[in-house]
């Protein structure tokens, strides 16, 4: 077997240490023994991107907030179905993972970043989610492996009744509110429901193939 290489690691503000390796040609992000994310299984986080696109394909213009770059999957796959006159906001709050992309993982990122529709919200997706402006057709989160703290405890509010009713504020009539997970959560489509929104789960394979484990995406949208 290929042994895993460290290529370096970031430290999530309130949270544990992000590292990032590479097994041949394949990349991965590790969080506390946990595998957030790979450059082997992204089908479900493009999906988490041209779902939510689908479901305002009638707007000319979106305006789409995509909370966590992660290996930018879901960016590339937005921008693909997004018109010239999109404006995407990519929140990261972790620095390093840009650098990332810019840098180890360049040929991964394809320039996603450099696109004119493209600009960058250095910070927590919660707090861009309250920032003035807002008029989102799409947010699209995909910060924990589901609707929970898993990379720093402060993203429980992102999930909390006040988090979703934010998301929902921010958004237009008709907007939609995608979050990924990694399984069900019953009482979290409960959570969406009571914050407002008409919800419809969605269980897709993780890699591009249809194979791999299943994941899930709330498509919540604003009536």
């Amino acid at each position: 077997m290929v042994p895993r290489e460290l290529i370096d690691s970031a430290q999530i503000p309130g949270g544990d240490t992000m590292t990032l390796y590479r097994r041949g040609a394949d990349f991965m992000i590790v969080v506390d023994r946990n595998e957030l994310m790979s450059t082997r299984m992204n089908g479900s986080e493009e999906a988490l991107g041209t779902l939510a696109c689908a479901r305002v394909a009638q707007v000319a213009a979106p305006r789409v907030l995509i909370g966590g770059y992660g290996m930018g999957f879901t960016l590339r796959a937005v921008l693909g179905v997004v018109g010239a006159r999109a404006d995407v906001v990519v929140a990261e709050l972790v620095p390093q993972i840009l650098d990332w992309a810019r840098g180890p993982m360049a040929a991964v990122a394809d320039g996603c970043l450099d696109d004119p529709r493209v600009s960058v919200f250095a910070g927590d997706v919660a707090e861009a989610i309250l920032a003035p402006g807002g008029g989102y057709d799409a947010i699209l989160l995909d910060v924990d492996n589901g609707p929970d703290g898993l990379v720093r405890a402060e993203n429980n509010r992102l999930y909390a009744p006040r988090g979703l009713s934010a998301a929902r504020m921010a958004l237009r009539p008709g907007g939609v509110l995608a979050i990924w997970s990694a399984a069900p959560d019953a009482r979290f489509v409960t959570r969406l429901k009571a914050a407002g929104f008409l919800v419809d789960e969605v269980a897709v394979k993780a890699r591009q193939n249809g194979k791999g484990p299943r994941h899930v995406i709330w498509f919540a949208t604003r009536g």
